[in-house]
């Protein structure tokens, strides 16, 4: 029979990680809601802009922008992975390693050179330890991206892909639908596609007609970049607010396994302190009929 002293400490440890796991819930869950408000407003700006985009570059079908252009041959790939910086939050980095591992088997196997950028430090020691070295790292987004922030790295991607230094640029990232469902996804960015948002576009919606003023030109010059800003950051903002969400769905699920602990430990406490009364009272009996 276990001991009971053993017992008790067990319980009054689970019950200690019960009020972690709780408070970890906690936090995790207001975290959601202000990443949740942040991640649908931009996503109604990012789609809306996206979707003018598309309509302008598709009216305008006589000019050509560097962000549209499509290379003949992909010879260097930049892939940027976005985790988190913190564990405890289920699968949730591991499936992003996962989809973004599966896109780096592809891209070497179209024997393209691979400029490696990471974001959080769980997909940094992750390749850090498959021996797969990254070309910058980035740990300082949480669960309230800036744009300013994200501004930078788009800076720098645009200024490599006109430049030419890269024909690609692909994002792994945890993509948020909506409270139940989040997936690991791996979207091309760059070149800008003007079809980009024909799945997203209600089939009964026309397509718009524009009268340029003071001309297409100036105007997707001037578009085209915002238009990729905004989408880099919309990535960044579905992983922070899915890192959320995953993160309050592992720490209730620990929670109610440490509520299933307490009872299990409760209930063999419990027959433990039984049979020890028990077998003391035998003793004491035992012991009055040796005396008689």
């Amino acid at each position: 029979m276990a001991n009971t002293r053993a017992l008790v400490k067990r319980r009054k440890a689970v019950r200690n990680i019960k009020k972690i796991t709780r408070t970890m819930e906690l936090i995790a869950t207001a975290r959601f809601k202000k990443a949740f408000d942040r991640a649908t407003e931009a996503a109604a700006y990012t789609r809306k802009i996206t979707e003018l985009a598309a309509d302008l570059s598709a009216s305008a079908t006589n000019l050509s922008h560097p962000l549209l252009q499509k290379r003949a041959e992909v010879k260097k790939t930049l892939f940027l992975v976005i985790g988190s910086n913190r564990g405890l939050c289920g699968g949730y980095n591991a499936s992003i390693l996962r989809e973004a591992n599966q896109r780096l088997r592809l891209i070497q196997a179209e024997n393209a050179a691979l400029h490696l950028e990471l974001s959080g430090k769980r997909p940094i020691n992750f390749f850090r330890y498959q021996g797969v070295k990254a070309e910058r790292t980035y740990t300082q987004f949480e669960d309230k991206p800036r744009f300013d922030e994200v501004e930078v790295i788009a800076n720098h991607y645009l200024e490599a892909f006109i430049g030419e230094k890269v024909d690609r640029v692909e994002v792994a990232y945890m993509k948020f639908l909506n409270a139940a469902r989040q997936i690991p996804v791996v979207e091309t960015l760059l070149p800008l596609s003007p079809s980009a948002t024909a799945e997203t576009r209600p089939e009964q919606k026309p397509r718009v007609e524009y009268e340029f003023l003071p001309s297409a030109g100036d105007i997707l010059q001037e578009l085209l970049p915002v238009s990729f800003k905004v989408r880099l950051f919309q990535c960044f903002l579905d992983a922070a607010v899915s890192e959320q969400i995953a993160r309050r769905v592992t720490m209730k699920q620990a929670t109610e396994n440490a509520d299933d602990m307490i009872k299990s430990l409760s209930r063999e406490y419990n027959r433990a302190r039984q049979a020890q009364i028990t077998k003391e009272i035998a003793e004491v009996i035992g012991g009055a009929a040796a005396l008689e």
